[in-house]
């Protein structure tokens, strides 16, 4: 027997004015307006029921403590059918293949298994030799084009080109690529019209499908003629006698390009946003860059969240913070209320690139689904504001980033960008 709860928009007051966040004007309101709703929602005494329509909705965990609790327990909260909203149909999965994060169990042990072991050290180290090589590229491109728009010209260039090289991706792709993985993402979690909502999906499809076509060609032609890249290392790699197949390297490479990118992008976009809103952060970043970069790209991760959330499903019954959660119930893991929990971060909405101990759930909460890409994402973060930062360069961020009013990731369409002249 369930004990009793509160649910959203009927028990409680403070719940009603926290708007809707299953409805897509929530997203359309500014940061402050959505943050200050959630940190109402943290000052409740139990979790809080969303309804979705025609008798759906999800429980909202939005403290740091419970998303902790919730990522670490994947026998009660189920990653499948899917994280996402809504979650990915089953003929999408069945054409496409289950995606690493949408899989449990033993599925999702021997998938990242065969993937962890493909990450070698002398890969990884290549990796991050290429990544200080891409972002000094980038910056030169800058200092020589002076382009005024970031996201295109800086934050989106360097996860893409990175992954792309480790991955072993032709240069005749490459092009192609970042227009499918844009096609792909560009409507994740943001609310379009009827005729949109109708022609959108195919697009996002399609891109999807002819990207993980491509990727499978590249397999199976590494198959045959091994290079020292990671595709190579996935389809021969040998665990328990598995490598992975065409569609599962496809189903990878998607969530490789999608995640890696789109993420790290936003981070980075942000990232610098918020050294232009708080220049006494940015000029103690840089008095000592060495001393204070780890600092400052953990922050930046906290402080922007580029996944807002994810999506579980309960698959064996749970007693958390006075709620008894149950088989079929949906659970949503709010990261990006998670962050701002002042039990946890002192001055919560506050960049501070000196926060110790800074325990943000940007990279998720702990668990089997950690982010298999968080050293990775932090290198290329680091090394391109070294080079943004260290060299004459002096960018500063020119009005709001434009955001993409998204549910699923704190995504930025563009943010323009000037140069500022040297200081004296």
């Amino acid at each position: 027997m369930k004990v009793p709860v509160q649910r959203y928009g009927q028990a409680d007051p403070a719940a009603a004015e926290c708007g809707e966040l299953a409805d897509p004007a929530f997203w359309q309101q500014p940061p402050a307006a959505r943050l200050a709703a959630f940190a109402r929602l943290r000052a409740l005494d139990a979790p809080v029921f969303v309804p979705e329509g025609r008798g759906r909705g999800h429980w909202a965990l939005v403290r740091h403590a419970d998303v902790q609790e919730a990522s670490r327990l994947p026998k009660v909260f189920a990653s499948a059918p899917g994280v996402t909203t809504p979650e990915p149909a089953r003929w999408v999965r069945a054409l496409f293949g289950d995606s690493m994060v949408n899989l449990d169990g033993a599925d999702h042990a021997q998938l990242r298994k065969i993937v962890q072991r493909a990450f070698t050290p002398r890969l990884l180290a290549a990796a991050e030799a290429d990544i200080h090589a891409v972002a000094a590229r980038i910056v030169d491109d800058v200092l020589t084009d002076r382009p005024d728009e970031f996201v295109s010209a800086v934050a989106s260039r360097l996860p893409l080109e990175v992954i792309c090289n480790m991955m072993g991706i032709p240069e005749r792709h490459r092009a192609e690529i970042a227009d499918r993985v844009n096609h792909a993402s560009e409507n994740i979690g943001v609310e379009r019209g009827l005729t949109a909502r109708l022609r959108m999906p195919g697009r996002g499809l399609r891109a999807l499908a002819r990207m993980q076509r491509m990727v499978a060609g590249i397999g199976r032609e590494r198959r045959k003629n091994p290079s020292d890249d990671l595709i190579s290392a996935l389809v021969r790699a040998d665990v328990d006698g598995q490598a992975l197949g065409a569609r599962q390297l496809g189903a990878f490479f998607s969530l490789l390009m999608v995640a890696g990118v789109e993420t790290t992008r936003n981070a980075i976009t942000h990232g610098l946003s918020l050294l232009t809103d708080h220049p006494e952060q940015r000029d103690l970043l840089l008095e000592d860059f060495e001393e204070h970069a780890d600092g400052a790209v953990d922050e930046m991760i906290r402080h922007s969240t580029p996944i807002i959330q994810f999506r579980r499903t309960v698959v064996a019954e749970h007693a958390l913070r006075g709620h008894l959660f149950v088989p079929g119930d949906k659970v949503v893991l709010y990261y990006a209320s998670a962050n701002r929990d002042e039990a946890v971060f002192p001055d919560p909405d506050a960049f501070d690139i000196t926060r110790s101990p800074n325990p943000h759930l940007g990279f998720g909460g702990g668990g089997p689904h950690f982010c298999l890409g968080a050293h990775l994402a932090r290198v290329e973060m680091k090394a391109l504001f070294r080079e943004l930062l260290t060299r004459p360069v002096g960018l500063r961020a020119v009005g709001l980033p434009d955001l993409a009013g998204s549910n699923f990731d704190n995504r930025v369409r563009s943010l323009r960008f000037a140069f500022e002249p040297p200081r004296q």
